[in-house]
């Protein structure tokens, strides 16, 4: 007999009886009791417990693999458009139509993309306590594009949010701050409080609905794949590689496209364009819904890990027995019920006092050694996640202070066309689709013949090139800009806001490709570190470290950009970073990120050493132990 556990509400068992397997799944007030014979359930059902939509055991041929990624990878290709479209030239908007300075508009931006990418932890608890992580996706997508309820969206209080009430924000003239074409007297073209503040409340909104998206999309694609065929955990190795492909291919849309039409045609369009997209996307996803295999919902995993600590906290005088078996265990499952147990591990030992027994116990007082471990599966990634928000400071600038760079740079290309400065950022994505590509095909398979690891090198490995490659393009970046200044200067020009520095756009460009080889490395490893690392029952958790890292590092970057530019600026000095960027010293600023680059791989390297695999560590336990008990209850 095996056990799925969903929290209150949702729970699944699998009770042998007579060569019968049968399956009942609780969900909510719903039962359903699926008879299936051994020989179908070894090799035509999926063994790690997913299900299909209604909640019956999932069949290996009718849905699950490519054939359902296929539908979420398209979904992502258009919602990466939808907001790329909007991130990616949102510091020109603040600049030349809502009028904000260098560092409040760079601020501002950061401040909401670093919203954006924390929004989903919420998600991830709500997917992983309660709706499971299809209808958490579905629920946060009608926050993200409705503009009027509709039961397709399942969300009826989603009326005029996120992508519509933007684009309507910047297409009606009481929403807008007025053009003031030419030299219209008596037109003020600053923005009242009313329209700034409707703008805000139009991309927080949008923030919100990205929380319940952004963490759960990636998650269910990769359980698409059942971990206990070997032929699918084949398959699922390049699954994270070819997601990255399909975020950066819409990106490469956004930016070299749609950046085009906001600042040549206009923002509405610029606008509306990636709102149909978005549109487009959930009609995309919603397509694959029959092909989809499903994960029920495991429990809160905050509530976990709250009770593993205030348990340990509560025991801190109880010495732990040195035999493992004293201490206290409930599962018992066969691997086909989706859950197992896992063994006790000698990291992070003090937290084994939770599952000491010692007198009366409550969930609070007591937890099962699978439980200790799931805490201490997510306390020892942090370390790692900490790691990674430098970088992802370094990757709050493109869209920011390089785009600020590019403005005061020569960009035409013929006597009637000018390059947008966000539209660099496609080389990002160019890049970084020919590295992934390359990685994935050729690297890969060259290399894995002397390390013997089935990915080529280990992801830490790879987030450590991912790493260096970091303090290369700031080092780069500040050497560009340090020459930008110096023919700017040697020109006569020493204002940026009344004359173009003589020195193409083009010379940007190694920082941009370096970035677009460094999110191939660090961004792919990173998503896919977390997801693998994390407790089965906490995928959603663990694949939230990875976009929080990304808010973090926004929200580091608003704190540096702050503080240095009011630090530098004390004494009668001038700040290193102004309105006038011709009179800043941007140099002096990457070249400042590039030692914070070093000193943070130096830290990489200490918490690299440190770090065991879970794979590593629970290799031989959870499926061979598993495989014994089920094999002592046939018996």
């Amino acid at each position: 007999m095996g056990h799925v556990d969903g929290g209150a509400s949702t729970w699944g068992l699998y009770i042998k009886s007579g060569g019968i397997t049968r399956f009942i799944n609780n969900t909510g007030n719903k039962m359903v009791i699926t008879s299936v014979g051994d020989e179908e359930r070894g090799e035509n059902y999926t063994q790690d417990g997913s299900v299909d939509l209604r909640g019956r055991p999932a069949l290996r041929s009718k849905g699950g693999r490519w054939t359902a990624c296929s539908f979420i990878v398209g979904y992502e290709v258009f919602e990466r458009m939808a907001f790329y479209g909007i991130s990616a030239n949102l510091v020109v908007y603040l600049t030349t139509r809502l009028h904000e300075g260098t560092v409040t508009s760079s601020r501002n931006v950061t401040n909401w993309v670093g919203t954006v990418w924390l929004m989903p932890i919420l998600g991830a608890y709500v997917s992983d306590a309660h709706l499971g992580r299809y209808w958490t996706f579905l629920a946060s997508s009608a926050i993200y594009l409705s503009v009027r309820p509709s039961p397709l969206l399942i969300h009826p209080s989603s009326s005029f949010l996120g992508m519509c009430l933007l684009t309507l924000v910047v297409s009606l003239p009481s929403l807008r701050p007025p053009s003031c074409p030419g030299s219209s007297q008596g037109c003020d073209p600053r923005a009242s409080k009313f329209q700034i503040g409707i703008f805000y409340t139009a991309l927080y909104v949008l923030a919100v609905g990205t929380g319940g998206t952004k963490p759960n999309i990636s998650t269910m694609g990769a359980d698409q794949f059942d971990d206990f065929d070997p032929a699918e955990r084949a398959q699922k190795l390049s699954f994270f590689n070819w997601w990255m492909f399909s975020i950066f291919f819409g990106t490469l849309f956004a930016n070299a496209f749609l950046v085009y039409i906001q600042d040549n045609v206009g923002w509405t369009i610029g606008y509306g364009l990636p709102t149909v997209g978005l549109l487009i996307s959930l009609l995309v996803f919603l397509a694959g819904t029959p092909f989809y295999r499903h994960k029920l919902p495991s429990g809160s995993p905050f509530a976990k890990i709250a009770r593993v600590l205030v348990a340990c906290s509560r025991k801190w005088w109880v010495p732990v027995p040195s035999n493992p078996k004293e201490l206290h265990e409930e599962l018992e499952v066969c691997p086909t019920a989706g859950k197992y147990r896992i063994e006790r591990t000698p990291y992070l030992s003090f937290l084994d006092k939770a599952a000491v027994k010692n007198g009366p116990s409550t969930r609070w007082t007591l937890c099962s050694v699978t439980e200790v471990e799931e805490t201490k599966q997510m306390i020892r990634m942090l370390p790692i996640l900490v790691a990674t928000f430098i970088p992802s400071t370094m990757l709050a600038q493109v869209n920011t202070l390089f785009v600020k760079q590019g403005i005061t740079m020569e960009r035409s290309i013929g006597p009637h066309f000018k390059i947008p400065p966000a539209s660099l950022a496609a080389f990002i994505t160019l890049s970084m689709l020919i590295c992934v590509v390359i990685y994935d095909r050729f690297f890969v398979r060259a290399i894995r013949r002397y390390t013997k690891n089935p990915r080529g090198i280990s992801l830490l490995q790879r987030m450590g090139v991912g790493l260096i490659l970091h303090i290369i393009i700031m080092v780069v970046a500040s050497v560009t800009e340090r020459k930008r200044l110096q023919i700017a200067h040697e020109n006569g020009i020493f204002d940026s806001r009344k004359g173009i520095t003589p020195l193409s756009i083009f010379a940007l460009l190694p920082q941009f490709i370096l970035m677009g080889m460094a999110d191939a490395f660090l961004e792919v490893g990173k998503l896919e570190f977390f997801y693998d690392q994390a407790p089965e029952s906490m995928k959603s958790l663990g694949t939230s470290y990875s976009t929080s890292s990304l808010g973090i590092g926004n929200f580091l970057s608003s704190f540096l950009l702050t503080v240095v530019a009011s630090a530098t600026g004390r004494g009668g000095h001038k700040s290193w970073i102004l309105d006038n960027l011709n009179e800043s010293h941007l140099d002096y600023y990457y070249a400042f990120f590039a030692v914070l680059n070093v000193f943070n791989f130096l830290f990489f390297l200490v918490v690299n050493r440190n770090y065991v695999y879970r794979k590593e560590v629970f290799a031989s336990t959870e499926m061979e132990l598993q495989e014994e008990n089920c094999r002592k209850i046939d018996s």
